[in-house]
């Protein structure tokens, strides 16, 4: 009876992406995130860019799924 040898599957190449080509995607969405969070959290469209509270009613859900206060 003949026995099988084993065959090493290849090593897989893992690429690696360098921090430089890294950080601008990185700062980009930290921005995003950052400015998504004011309008989010913005006290009733006090210090809203635009006036009113047009942003407050968009967002209204989410302030409450957040746990900000907003009544």
């Amino acid at each position: 009876m003949a026995t099988a040898i084993p065959v090493a599957a290849p090593a897989a190449d893992i690429p690696t992406i360098p921090l430089r080509e890294l950080a601008p995607w990185l700062l980009m969405f930290a921005l995003l995130a950052a400015l998504t969070i004011f309008f989010v959290s913005a006290d009733q469209g006090a210090i809203s860019i635009p006036s009113g509270n047009a942003i407050h009613e968009w967002v209204h859900d989410g302030r409450h799924l957040l746990g900000y206060p907003c009544h």
